[in-house]
């Protein structure tokens, strides 16, 4: 049995059945829709790998299908059936995006072939649009700047314990750069060949994140129409970055703490036993210890957790580090917004080394960004600059949204 779903489209019944029949028989889960109007709906209920369409039906055509479905998801392999004699229709589709087609009346043998093929060169795309993925958080770990030497002992900690399997907990306020030691760990142990999975506790009610992390099974609750794998499945061999972990409810830390005694885990509504090697990584902005007290974080949980702990300073403790902080951002949103700024004034980097920077790096960058967007000479100045900045006192929250200025443009 494969994991992959079909939608064979065709308004005539006989076809349909006849198809569905013989594709399951090749271990395709498969879905069957009368019309283009009723696939187009199948494709919103369900994860859909496959589409196999006729290409004369009652209202939609199936090029207009496939047109439909490229501007949906574009990673839905497309097929085509077309009567014999209208091969310049499946020579267009094919231009339009589809992956091949078939003449009917369909050649059975053929269309196990072309089936095949479909479905191996969607696996092949992914597997590519990871690589990319890959390839640019690797770049990304190249964004740690510093010069602090609190900073320098975390690096040195992380470069350390990357080359083991030890779960690590990074600890530090928001803003300070915690994914981005993650992803250097993960990207300077034996693991590096696999993408890092990163899932945030916070984002997802307690239900939704034990589906996440492990998966669930067909009629697990309502919603699970088919079978899924969870995090810790896709990522078998990589590692896992647990952002939020204080968030995790009690329920799931106690599945969580199996998962690091024993490597092992149920999906969510099933009973078999599934064993992965995962590296785990887990960050939180807030107090463990505290939470342990409170009884709001187990305590043995925390212990398996924190074999090896890094803490993140605040920028208020690397101020060294917000000149060139500052110069590797002014360089990235310049190249990125196609200006040419070369660096920042003196009056207005003093400003910023005054500044209390309570949401640290993030913090520090979104003002560069937005900094670079509004200015207009080659040099960034106090006027670029915003005014939670220039005048604190005057603003009682942090950094005002990109699209904030006082007065128009034209009034700088």
């Amino acid at each position: 049995m494969t994991n992959h779903t079909i939608l064979v489209v065709d308004d005539e019944k006989v076809q349909r059945d006849s198809l569905q029949g013989f594709l399951k028989k090749l271990g395709y889960r498969v879905q069957v829709a009368e019309n283009g109007e009723k696939a187009m709906k199948e494709i919103g209920r369900q994860t859909i790998d496959l589409v196999l369409s006729d290409f004369k039906m009652p209202g939609m055509s199936g090029f207009e299908l496939l047109q439909a479905i490229r501007a949906k998801n574009p990673s839905i392999m497309f097929v085509l059936m077309t009567a014999y004699g209208k091969i310049e229709d499946a020579v267009a589709a094919m231009k339009s995006g589809a992956f091949d087609y078939l003449t009917k009346p369909v050649d059975l043998d053929e269309l196990e072939l072309i089936v095949k093929r479909a479905l191996n060169f969607r696996h092949l795309k992914k597997e590519n649009e990871l690589l990319r993925q890959e390839l640019q958080e690797k770049n990304r770990v190249s964004g740690i700047i510093t010069r602090n030497r609190k900073m320098e002992e975390v690096l040195s900690v992380a470069v350390r314990a990357a080359r083991s399997d030890a779960s690590i907990l990074i600890e530090g306020e928001s803003g300070t750069g915690k994914e981005l030691i993650a992803k250097a760990i993960h990207y300077a142990s034996h693991r590096k060949d696999k993408p890092l999975v990163t899932i945030n506790c916070a984002a997802l009610s307690e239900n939704l994140l034990e589906s996440e992390l492990f998966g669930h099974e067909k009629g697990a609750f309502t919603g699970a129409v088919q079978q899924r794998t969870g995090r810790f499945e896709q990522a078998d061999g990589s590692s896992v970055f647990l952002d939020e972990v204080g968030d995790i409810p009690l329920a799931t830390q106690v599945k969580l703490l199996r998962f690091l005694q024993f490597g092992e885990f149920q999906r969510v509504g099933g009973n078999r036993t599934i064993s992965v090697d995962v590296r785990l990584i887990a960050a939180t902005n807030r107090n463990l210890q505290e939470l342990i007290h409170e009884n709001k974080f187990r305590e043995d949980f925390y212990f398996r957790l924190n074999v090896v702990n890094i803490h993140v300073p605040s920028l208020r403790e690397r101020k060294e580090d917000i000149p060139l902080l500052t110069d590797h951002f002014i360089h990235s949103y310049s190249e990125k917004n196609g200006k040419e700024i070369s660096g920042i004034s003196r009056e207005a980097l003093d400003l910023l080394m005054q500044f209390p920077f309570n949401g640290n790096v993030r913090e520090l960058e979104n003002i560069i960004e937005r900094a670079v967007v509004l200015a207009r000479g080659e040099t960034l100045t106090v006027d670029d600059l915003p005014r939670s900045v220039t005048n604190p006192s005057a603003t009682a929250g942090g950094t005002p949204p990109l699209d904030y200025y006082e007065g128009s443009f034209d009034e700088r």
